[in-house]
């Protein structure tokens, strides 16, 4: 029997100190609403032993269950937060305890989010032989200014220094993240940015445009007009530019916002992407396996608590239906810049895809948003610059 392929993701939701722009599930060091969870952050141990613990024992947990033990995992990706602030001897209690409990299939990738800061040359080196073979760093901007203002806890100095202890550490495969349309970001400065990055040539660049999240530091400034938020024309050249520099560069666009070199994409998010089976590991992870969907507790206290067996410890679970499933592979699918298969949607539907949205897909192509060829269909240029318009129809 055919074992389909499976991808880890396991969140490390702990942070130095959370950005200004973050509105992601996670945790500054010390951070007053984790008191009386057990798992309190502090400077001495930025990830709590306990929550590691936790963490072994919800692998153990799945890596004990028939209908996933023996499937071979493809990817693992260590997200946050940051990863990178777990100590040597917490990554290797969490590496051994995958390896003894998933079949992590030969050449899989493995992947750790890292921030300047919270590396240093002894790490990196142990990371790496504890078969870690993919990073990638958050670096955002190569402006002093520019990273007071999403409030990072680096320079770009120390950026360069992690770069350097990573490369030396043997790590042949970075990721460098860069964020566009920053408050007091220039044309000029971005332009900068990205000739610093070019010049380390990394082999992945996740270029993303900012976004004033609910609820983050960002949105209580910009309330109060307190962003210098660079204007439309300004945030479309810095688009212009991320595309005409990295393509100049060797850098092949295979995502919305993803740009590496010759088979170097990061396979991890491709999984995502084409709605691999993904099991979420940690506190709020969410999980893909069939047609099921489901969450793990964003509460501290619930999930420290790793009731595995018991439904009700889940915050979210859903069954997706027919309709929900054909969505999400179309507007995941279009998010590359290969675009979805004619064939995978067939195979995976019993349907075929102009049955279901051929209007909609003709509509798009006469305006010049959508193509469809050799089997595929696709966002042209200037899809890709209305992406989300287009991905509603789909909805």
């Amino acid at each position: 029997m055919k074992r389909e392929p499976l991808e880890i993701y396991i969140h490390i939701p702990f942070c130095v100190k959370k950005c200004n722009y973050c509105d992601f599930l996670s945790y500054g060091i010390e951070d007053k609403s984790l008191e009386n969870t057990a798992c309190q952050s502090n400077r001495q141990n930025p990830v709590p032993q306990s929550y590691v613990d936790v963490l072994c024992r919800e692998i153990r947990w799945y890596g004990s269950m028939d209908g996933i033990k023996h499937r071979p995992v493809r990817s693992v990706f260590f997200g946050g937060g940051t990863p990178s602030l777990l100590s040597e001897d917490q990554m290797l209690q969490l590496m051994s305890e995958l390896r003894t409990d998933f079949l992590i299939a030969r050449g899989a990738e493995i992947s750790m989010e890292a921030n300047p800061g919270t590396l240093t040359p002894a790490k990196l080196e142990r990371m790496h032989a504890l078969g870690i073979n993919r990073l990638s760093i958050g670096l955002q901007s190569t402006s002093e200014d520019e990273l007071k203002i999403l409030g990072r806890i680096h320079s770009y100095g120390a950026f360069l220094q992690s770069f350097k202890w990573a490369r030396a550490a043997g790590f042949d495969n970075i990721n460098v993240d860069i964020i566009t349309a920053v408050p007091g970001q220039t044309v000029d400065s971005y332009r900068k940015t990205l000739d610093q990055v070019l010049a380390l040539s990394p082999e992945h660049i996740s270029a993303y445009s900012l976004i004033i999240e609910p609820g983050t530091p960002f949105e209580e400034m910009d309330a109060k007009g307190e962003l210098e938020l660079p204007d439309e024309d300004e945030e479309r050249k810095m688009y212009e530019i991320t595309g005409t520099f990295l393509k100049k560069n060797g850098y092949e666009r295979y995502e919305i916002s993803n740009y590496s070199k010759p088979e170097q994409e990061c396979r991890h998010n491709i999984g995502y992407w084409e709605r691999m089976d993904y099991l979420g590991l940690g506190l709020g992870a969410a999980s893909l396996i069939g047609k099921k969907r489901f969450t793990n507790p964003k509460n501290m206290t619930v999930y420290m608590k790793g009731s595995f067996a018991q439904e009700s410890w889940y915050s979210d679970e859903e069954l997706l239906d027919e309709k929900a499933a054909i969505e999400e592979f179309m507007f995941l699918g279009l998010r590359m810049i290969q675009g979805v298969s004619e064939k995978a949607f067939y195979k995976e539907f019993g349907r075929k895809i102009m049955a279901v949205y051929g209007s909609i897909i003709q509509d798009n192509c006469n305006k010049g948003l959508l193509k469809r060829k050799n089997g595929r269909i696709f966002l042209t240029s200037k899809g890709l610059d209305l992406a989300n318009t287009v991905m509603a129809d789909f909805l």
